[in-house]
């Protein structure tokens, strides 16, 4: 019989951080119910909104597909169910890719992180 694996769900209240920039990814997050702004801190101590995930998003994949610290913090905007999929868990549907397709991510998510980059400064 094949193991069956269950992924960790989590309620997070309001205003929480769920990760810093900079810091290392080991977990994506489904986005169940509730809203997660997307943001970066700017050098004069202010805040750039990059984006809102709402329900059925997902966020923190890019720190997990390219192994890179994240590029962004995320925080609550409201009571949240998230669900998190570990690296293992990401890498093993990762490697079932072909070879062009995970490349292609690679790529993605290595723009993705440029254009970031340029909006917050």
């Amino acid at each position: 019989m094949k193991e069956q694996r269950i992924m960790d769900r989590k309620v997070v209240p309001s205003e929480t951080v769920l990760f810093r920039e900079g810091q290392e990814g080991d977990v994506a997050y489904l986005l169940q119910a509730g809203e997660v702004e997307i943001y970066k801190d700017l050098p004069d101590g202010t805040e750039r909104r990059i984006g809102v995930i709402t329900e059925g998003g997902i966020f923190g994949e890019m720190a997990l597909i390219d192994n890179q610290p994240r590029m962004a913090n995320a925080r609550t905007l409201d009571s949240c169910t998230l669900v998190l999929i570990n690296r293992m868990m990401f890498e093993e549907r990762l490697h079932k890719l072909d070879p062009f397709t995970r490349g292609l991510l690679n790529m993605l998510v290595r723009n993705l992180r440029e254009m970031s980059n340029r909006v917050a400064t």
